[in-house]
């Protein structure tokens, strides 16, 4: 008998925040997320990440007034989360990011699902934590 629940990667994940266009811009600009889905009744924005989807909600709108306050520099919403990346250039990466306002951290060797492989942590206009991997050491 096989096991009940066999996980295959990450779905989506959901961020809370009071500035949803400049998170927009940001996701969409400078890691190439597109919008795929927008219901702004709900003030929901779903960017595409792969194949994985990145929510957004906007803590005044109907989804997001359930939550409670949004996001800061004392009450976070996640710890971080990770974008897994098909090659890793550390240098283009930073000019990249930092073109778009983001401060990236020191390049290290870290373990991801793949193994070990390169990694970066940067933080998005509402100071969530994220970092890039690169490819698993091989």
């Amino acid at each position: 008998m096989s096991a009940p629940i066999r996980l295959r990667g990450l779905d989506h994940l959901v961020l809370r925040t009071a500035r949803l266009e400049s998170m927009i811009a940001f996701y969409r600009d400078a890691l190439g997320c597109a919008v795929e889905r927008r219901l702004d009744d709900l003030g929901l924005v779903q960017l595409r990440a792969g194949a994985s989807l990145i929510d957004l909600i906007d803590v005044a709108g109907e989804l997001g007034k359930e939550g409670g306050a949004a996001a800061g520099p004392t009450a976070r919403n996640l710890d971080h989360f990770c974008l897994q990346l098909a090659e890793f250039d550390a240098g283009a990466i930073a000019r990249h990011l930092g073109a778009h306002g983001a401060a990236v951290g020191e390049v290290t060797r870290r373990y991801g699902a793949e193994g070990f492989g390169p990694s970066v942590y940067f933080k998005d206009p509402d100071g969530n934590m994220v970092e890039l991997k690169g490819p698993a050491e091989g």
